[in-house]
């Protein structure tokens, strides 16, 4: 993969890691965080991370709870909803290592808080 962007990485995905009170719905409830755990470890695992490359971040609310677990790519501003392990593996070797999106899990524009 070639660095195609100016800056200091090519991509960043961002995870929504938030836990929301009172029990409303949120990212955190619906395993953000081993999403993003697995994320980072196949990145690395597969050379994918680094300057030029790919960097994948924890984020606060992203306010788009009703779409949860929420995920999003930059500089494209792609926004993925993921169910399984699975949804993010396909992430990563579509979009973060092929740049094609993956139309499935692309979170519709009107869904938000």
């Amino acid at each position: 993969m070639s660095q195609t962007v100016p800056g200091y990485y090519q991509r960043h995905i961002f995870f929504c890691l938030n836990q929301r009170e009172g029990g409303q719905g949120c990212c955190a409830s619906h395993g953000a965080q081993a999403a993003f755990e697995h994320c980072k470890a196949r990145v690395k695992a597969l050379g994918l991370s680094g300057p030029g490359r790919v960097r994948v971040n924890k984020a606060g609310c992203l306010d788009r709870c009703a779409g949860a677990p929420v995920a999003v790519v930059y500089p494209e501003a792609v926004w993925y909803a993921y169910t399984c392990l699975d949804d993010i593996d396909e992430i990563i070797t579509a979009h973060l290592q092929d740049g094609q999106v993956v139309e499935r899990l692309r979170l519709p524009p009107d869904v938000g808080h």
